[in-house]
């Protein structure tokens, strides 16, 4: 008896272990920035529905050259940065900057997100090179 159980325990995990290396492994992390043309970097603001982008501060040098992209952890959101003139949103999720002048920028969420929306902000700060 115990040997039937046995069989159909090991049976169950291994097929289980198969099913899991056929279709249940993530997908292996993908290097974004290997991608770009040289002298382009990439900085990612990620937003989510706390609230929050996953940085207080975003910190450039004058003649950085930058691909901006948004991802969105979870819910919707945008990014707008208005002195830039940079708006990006599910359908636009990233442009290209070349920071020629220092100062601050606020960067704020573009979508009515929910409640925290209007405290859903950012800074940008560009320094002299």
């Amino acid at each position: 008896m115990h040997k039937w159980i046995m069989f159909v325990l090991f049976t169950a995990a291994s097929l289980l272990g198969v099913y899991m290396l056929t279709f249940g492994l993530p997908a292996k992390p993908v290097d974004e920035a290997a991608g770009l043309p040289e002298g382009v970097s990439l900085m990612k603001v990620v937003a989510s529905n706390d609230f929050t982008f996953d940085q207080d501060t975003y910190t450039v040098k004058v003649g950085d050259k930058v691909k901006l992209k948004l991802e969105n952890k979870s819910g919707i959101h945008g990014v707008h940065i208005d002195e830039l003139q940079v708006e990006l949103d599910n359908d636009h999720p990233e442009t290209d900057l070349e920071f020629t002048e220092p100062g601050e920028y606020r960067i704020y969420c573009s979508i009515p997100c929910g409640q925290g929306h209007t405290t859903m902000e950012a800074k940008l700060i560009v320094e002299a090179a």
